[in-house]
């Protein structure tokens, strides 16, 4: 039994002109974005809705962080400025026992 070869040519095909396929792109994306545009698909209520929901819950998140921010503010230059008193009025309590030449002031030396 002899295996008889069959060949399978394929002919070739010529190369399509880069204007052509570019034009024919051009046709079906212009295609596509009418039918996009003549689609009954409208924007629902619903997500008019939800999209205006989510605005004012930003903003009000926004604002609230914003009064937390300034309030916490607050109250650390509240927390130095007290801490500071405190800390001059230890220091006159017990600083005077340590005077030293030093700190006599200059006209006495």
């Amino acid at each position: 039994m002899a295996l008889s070869r069959r060949s399978y040519s394929y002919s070739k095909m010529d190369k399509e002109d880069p204007e052509d396929v570019i034009r024919r792109r051009a046709q079906f994306l212009i295609y596509k974005v009418l039918e996009q545009a003549n689609s009954p698909r409208k924007q629902s209520c619903l997500r008019i809705r939800i999209s205006k929901l989510k605005v004012k819950i930003g903003n009000k998140l926004r604002r609230f962080k914003k009064k937390i921010m300034s309030t916490v503010s607050a109250v650390r230059v509240c927390f130095h400025g007290h801490a500071t008193t405190q800390l001059k009025t230890w220091k006159r309590l017990f600083g005077k026992g340590r005077q030293t030449l030093r700190n006599i002031p200059p006209m006495i030396k």
